[in-house]
């Protein structure tokens, strides 16, 4: 029994290890003259240039809390990102009574599983950030929905780079 539970956990972590770091799609195009005036997307590089340039997306009705983008099979949080989480911060505290929600968000490439794993990584850094802005716990929850929710339907570095987001939705 003890040879197949090392078995799985071995196999899980192999499948997660190899799931979304792989080689990316070819895509057919070049980059469009948009996505390198957005900071066009490469390993490591800032979407947006790392300006917030796209931080005026808003999300949905969201009464003015901003969407926040991360780089490529990361969650951590850029510096655009804590800028826009700060700007969220104050709604926040402006409307105690708002509680929200964090999607967090993938590109398509990578399974399923993995994604659903990153996108739970990314919101639970957007949530612990808010927490430490001083922002109730209880006040936020968030939910992955790995790549199953895109905004960009492209299958380039731009729509990828669109996709790789945390959505603030308020409850």
């Amino acid at each position: 029994m003890k040879k197949l539970t090392l078995l799985a956990v071995l196999l899980l972590a192999v499948s997660v290890g190899f799931g979304c770091g792989g080689t990316k799609p070819k895509t057919d195009a070049a980059p469009s003259r948009s996505s390198e005036a957005a900071g066009g997307e490469q390993e490591g590089a800032d979407v947006g240039g790392g300006t917030g340039d796209r931080g005026d997306v808003v999300s949905g009705d969201a009464r003015g809390l901003k969407t926040i983008y991360f780089d490529f099979d990361k969650y951590n949080l850029r510096d655009d990102a804590r800028r826009m989480l700060d700007a969220n911060a104050e709604i926040l505290r402006s409307n105690s009574d708002m509680n929200i929600l964090i999607e967090g968000h993938c590109d398509e490439r990578g399974t399923d599983e993995y994604n659903l794993a990153l996108g739970e990584r990314r919101a639970q850094a957007a949530r612990e950030y808010l927490v430490r802005l001083g922002i109730d716990a209880s006040r936020i929850n968030v939910l992955s929905y790995g790549e199953e929710r895109p905004v960009a339907p492209g299958h380039d570095e731009e729509s990828w780079a669109l996709n790789r987001r945390g959505e603030f939705v308020p409850r």
